[in-house]
């Protein structure tokens, strides 16, 4: 389903990356680990589109995304693809719900269909008792939960977690990482998950190891 050819990516005359190669398939979990300033986040957000590589190409469903520019390339970034981030980044002045539905609303879908797939997403995930809480009335785990239903309102194909363990408890990183699982079982949801939680990385189907910028 999407597959990284040979990717590297340069800043100034650092290589960061050095002639990387991915395949994830459909329906699976895979987790790249590795130490503190091995490329795996400059990776990951190079498959997300966030970052563009210095040379090679990113395919996501016989789609070449690193052909794609400007609103194009954002366009199909919300369709297609979920984000999750250590850090929320929810929006404070808005309630669970609303902070969901802002991917379907920038999609330009109907709003009363984003309305309730967002509830239903919530609900799935715990949360259907706290649509209306602002994020500073929700725990730490409740606020990581919304940030998942908010990277699974448009139906992506993919979805890419960068630390997304990395500010929980070790009790609310375990229901995380379960929680990844019932949306795969469930939907059929595709990760990608950038990962130190060396107790929780085992846990995926398949995990990819990057040292010095290379894949082991």
């Amino acid at each position: 389903m999407l597959t990284a050819r040979n990717l590297t990516k340069n800043y100034s005359n650092l290589p960061v990356l050095k002639g990387v190669d991915v395949t994830v398939n459909k329906g699976e979990i895979v987790t790249i680990v590795g130490s503190s300033g091995a490329g795996k986040s400059t990776l990951l957000h190079i498959l997300g589109t966030l970052d563009t590589p210095t040379s090679g190409e990113v395919w996501l469903n016989d789609v070449n995304l690193t052909a794609l520019k400007g609103n194009a390339l954002a366009d199909f970034r919300n369709r297609h693809m979920g984000f999750i981030f250590q850090f929320h980044h929810l929006l404070p002045e808005f309630t669970a719900i609303e902070n969901v539905c802002v991917p379907g609303f920038i999609a330009g879908h109907n709003k009363n269909e984003v309305k309730k797939r967002a509830v239903f997403l919530l609900e799935t995930l715990g949360l259907g008792h706290r649509v209306d809480h602002k994020p500073n009335e929700l725990s730490g785990g409740e606020q990581q939960r919304v940030a998942v239903a908010r990277a699974l309102i448009n139906n992506p194909d993919i979805v890419m977690a960068d630390e997304p363990t990395g500010n929980l408890d070790s009790h609310n990183a375990r229901e995380l990482h379960q929680l990844f699982f019932q949306l795969r079982d469930q939907f059929q949801q595709t990760f990608i998950i950038v990962t130190h939680n060396e107790e929780l990385a085992p846990l995926s189907d398949r995990q990819l190891v990057m040292k010095d910028g290379k894949m082991l």
